[in-house]
Formats: C-alpha cells, sequence, structure tokens
C-alpha cells in the first residue's frame, strides 16, 4: 500500500485533531487525558522546531553569503541582485502588515475567546508587557546596537537573539569571501555539512507534524472552548480571515510587485513571462520546495526567457536559498494575526523588528517544505509573541506553503530577468520565438 504524503497526513492528522477536540468537550474525563497526554507530543513538536532554528539560520546564511563568489561580484551583479531582494522582501512584508492591519482576521475572534487564549499564554503576555515597558526608555538606535552580540555563544542560545546570530552568520560569509579560497573552503564545507544534517532533521521533525498538529488542535480546542463548542466554531472562522488576508497579500505580489518590476527593468510582458516559467510555478506549487524546482526555473528562464546561463546560474542559486517573498510575507501577516487573536498590542517599533526579523530570516530560510514554519518560530520569539500560538495557523499551513513556495519562486525568476537586462544578458526576441513556437 502506498504511503500517504506528508501534507496528506497532516490534512488528517489538523482534521482528526479538530474532530477529536470537539469530542472531548462532551466529555470531561476525555479532555483532561488530552491535556495531560496528548498535548505533550504538540509541546515537543514546537520545542523541536525551536531546537533546529538557530542552527538552521546559521548555516543556511553564511553559506547563501559565502556562495556569492568574490567581493568583486558584490560591486555589481551581486549588489543588484541582494539589493532586489531586500527591497522586494521589504515589500512583499509591508503589504502582508498592511492587510493584516487592514482585514484584522485576528480580531473576527470574539473578545471572550481572545482573553482565553491571553489567560493561556499569560506569563509571555507580561513578560512582553515588561519589555514594551523598557523600549520606551530606549533610545532611537538601540535596535542596532541590540543586533550586536557581545558573546555570540550566549546569543546562540536564545531564539529571541537571533538577530544577533544572524549579524554574526553575515560576518562569517563576508569573511570567508575575503580570505584565500583554500582556507575558507574547510569552513565552508563544514557549514554545507551542518545545513545539510540540520535540513535531514527538519525533515525528520516534518514526520512527527501529523501528531504534532492533533495533538495543539485537539488541546487548543479544549482550552478555547471550554465548555462553550460555539467558540470552537468561532477560531475556525477567524482562521478563514487568515488564509484569506495571506493569499489576497501572495496575489498582490504576483499581479502588481513582480509585474512592474519585469515591465520597468525589461520589455517582456508579465503573461508572456508567466506563460515561460508555469511549469517551475506549478512544480513549486506541488513540491513546497523552491529548492527542489530549482534546475527547472533555471531551464525555463534560460531557454524561455532568453536569460543568459550566467545569470541565471548566479542569480537562481542564490534566490533559492535566501529570496523567500512569499515566506516573509506569510511570516508577517502570521505573527500579527497570532498577536490579535491572543490580544496582545503591536507597537510601531515591534511591526518595525517583524520586518528586520522577517528579512533576515528569509535569507536563512532553507528551500524544503517545513523550514517557514521554523523561521516563524524565531519571528514571534524576536517580537515575544507566545510560539506556541503556531497552533492557531496549523489548520491552513499545507495550502499556505504551496502558495508561498510559488511566489517566491515567481520572485526569483523576475529578479534574474531584472538582472540580465540590466546586465545586457537578456535576449527578449528569443523569449518571445520560445513561446510562439
Amino acid at each position: 500500500m502506498k504511503k500517504l504524503a506528508l501534507h496528506t497526513q497532516i490534512l488528517i492528522g489538523m482534521t482528526l485533531g479538530l474532530i477529536f477536540g470537539m469530542i472531548c468537550l462532551e466529555f470531561e474525563a476525555l479532555a483532561g487525558f488530552t491535556i495531560d497526554f496528548i498535548k505533550p507530543v504538540g509541546t515537543i513538536f514546537i520545542r523541536s522546531l525551536k531546537m533546529v532554528a538557530v542552527p538552521l539560520v546559521l548555516a543556511s546564511l553564511i553559506i547563501g553569503v559565502a556562495n556569492i563568489g568574490d567581493v568583486s561580484k558584490l560591486s555589481r551583479m551581486g549588489g543588484k541582485t541582494l539589493g532586489i531582494f531586500v527591497i522586494t522582501t521589504i515589500i512583499s512584508i509591508t503589504v502582508g502588515l498592511s492587510l493584516v492591519a487592514v482585514m484584522k482576521p485576528g480580531h473576527k475572534l470574539p473578545e471572550e475567546t481572545r482573553q482565553n487564549l491571553m489567560s493561556l499564554y499569560n506569563t509571555n503576555a507580561e513578560n512582553r508587557i515588561s519589555a514594551a515597558e523598557e523600549v520606551k526608555t530606549r533610545g532611537p538606535l538601540q535596535p542596532l546596537v541590540d543586533m550586536v552580540p557581545d558573546n555570540v555563544f550566549s546569543a546562540t542560545t536564545q531564539n529571541s537573539k537571533m538577530l544577533q546570530v544572524v549579524f554574526f552568520a553575515i560576518l562569517i560569509g563576508v569573511g570567508l569571501l575575503q580570505v584565500p579560497k583554500e582556507k575558507g573552503i574547510t569552513v565552508l564545507n563544514f557549514f554545507n555539512g551542518i545545513n545539510d544534517v540540520i535540513v535531514k532533521i527538519v525533515q525528520y521533525i516534518m514526520l512527527i507534524a501529523p501528531y504534532g498538529v492533533f495533538a495543539l488542535i485537539a488541546s487548543l480546542i479544549i482550552e478555547i472552548a471550554g465548555d462553550n463548542p460555539d467558540k470552537a466554531w468561532e477560531l475556525l472562522y477567524a482562521l478563514l480571515w487568515y488564509t484569506v488576508t495571506v493569499i489576497t497579500g501572495m496575489f498582490l505580489m504576483m499581479i502588481i510587485v513582480y509585474p512592474i518590476l519585469i515591465r520597468y527593468f525589461s520589455k517582456i510582458r508579465y503573461m508572456e513571462f508567466f506563460k515561460a516559467i508555469r511549469p517551475a510555478m506549478l512544480l513549486g506549487f506541488s513540491t513546497s520546495s523552491s529548492t527542489a524546482t530549482l534546475p527547472v526555473t533555471m531551464e525555463r528562464v534560460e531557454k524561455h526567457l532568453g536569460v543568459a546561463e550566467e545569470v541565471t546560474s548566479f542569480v537562481l542559486p542564490l534566490g533559492a536559498t535566501i529570496n523567500m517573498n512569499g515566506t516573509s510575507l506569510y511570516q508577517g501577516i502570521s505573527a500579527v494575526f497570532i498577536a490579535q487573536a491572543m490580544g496582545l498590542e503591536m507597537s510601531l517599533s515591534s511591526q518595525i523588528t517583524i520586518v528586520l526579523t522577517a528579512t533576515l530570516a528569509a535569507v536563512g530560510t532553507a528551500g524544503v517544505p517545513g523550514a517557514g514554519l521554523v523561521m516563524l518560530v524565531i519571528v514571534l520569539e524576536a517580537v515575544g509573541i507566545p510560539a506556541a500560538g503556531i497552533a492557531l495557523i496549523m489548520a491552513p499551513e499545507r495550502i499556505l506553503d504551496m502558495v508561498r513556495t510559488m511566489v517566491n519562486i515567481t520572485g526569483d525568476a523576475s529578479t534574474t530577468v531584472v538582472v540580465a537586462s540590466t546586465e545586457g544578458k537578456l535576449d527578449p526576441d528569443f523569449s518571445k520565438t520560445q513561446l510562439a513556437e
């Protein structure tokens, strides 16, 4: 008998967790059993994600920076590529934060339900309030000061200090570009090995995802609803609004942001561009992996859009490693949605921190299924939102993972076209010829 795909298992786990949680509302003894013996499985799942967050970011980011090649490439093609990556990532997060501020999906929950969520994570909320009071007394440049660790080993033991880890990883990556290749290759190979091992561990963790999702959803339903099943349906209604908000943001990136980039910097029409990379987009949608889709993306961009191989071989692998527009948008919306659902206020400084953290975390997001969830934990930790809040968004996670991967791939291809056009390495007539055949 053929084994079910992981995403199917997760959907089944989510559905069974919802059904089981609703049944538990009718039986007090069963509800107590769930909290005591089933919920810990979900807690282990959350802790596992936290466990790999720091090494995943550290290794992926060092490799991403070091793979640029040399400092001279950074001055032109590398500078353009990284610049577009950063700008589009910031735009995607801003679009996400704007949408979630307007649509307020977390506010679709009644006040009583939000209060219940708040009480579940009361300690975290109190810590957040205390931290907010401290921020008021800080100077305007304190966030920059906080990015520089005074002890990098201490920073790697706390997910809340992930920006310090990112800063240190960037320095190592730049340093590897400037030391003799024969000396730096040992260090790079070490982190490549670490990265491969961590990606494998993430795959192992995702094997328990169906059980973790089941435990999280079932216990969450019990803890939120109490003796009133209607509260569970109110949570699902809010999740529908959350899903619509995320997909709307992705749609805006696809039909507004990327078309503007392509039309402004090249002569390729967006529909031509879309038709050329459609197979790669569909593959990314089905696999939820920009890394697995990379060979197809490179083939479509080179042979169907007329981009020179020297550009695709540089920009697309780098993009599959550090350019995650869809993931960043999703992280921004998810963080604010969870905060709204828990009744936590998001200050301007917190939202700026989300932009910075999601932008830099995107650089360390491996292009494999489940890695975006690990990065979301980092974003939540950075702004003091309880990481267990990801239980609220696990239900639609798989479909959103598929959609954001498609956006990530489209963003990589768009950047490649822009860089090639500005470098004189794009033949628009070639793409038209290929599309006409």
